[in-house]
């Protein structure tokens, strides 16, 4: 349901570049891999949140050579990590609210 992702794409970006540094298709592949595949987003969804985020001013980016390719890694900054804080909170009292309808509390 795309309202309802709304939203979820910064998060889980957010969150995996608070564990650490990654580039963008490595974004896509982890959001994947670590959602069990119930989130597949693709290039076409992280490079504009990313470049969102990095011109807010919730990360930075330097371009780095590894194995003699050059990507662009994305970093978290300490407002990245507030506004982290802040839809993570929300996501979860969103999903608490929810899940007091579903299960009849």
């Amino acid at each position: 349901n795309p309202n309802f992702m709304n939203g979820v794409p910064e998060l889980l970006i957010l969150r995996l570049l608070e564990q650490g540094d990654m580039y963008g298709y490595e974004i896509v592949q982890a959001i994947r891999s670590r959602t069990g595949e119930a989130i597949a987003v693709g290039e076409g969804v992280v490079y504009p949140v990313l470049h969102g985020l990095e011109q807010d001013g919730a990360l930075t980016s330097r371009r780095k050579t590894v194995n003699g390719r050059s990507r662009v890694y994305y970093m978290v900054t300490p407002a990245g990590l507030r506004r982290f804080a802040e839809r993570a909170q929300a996501w979860t009292d969103l999903s608490s609210a929810i899940q007091k309808v579903l299960t009849g509390g």
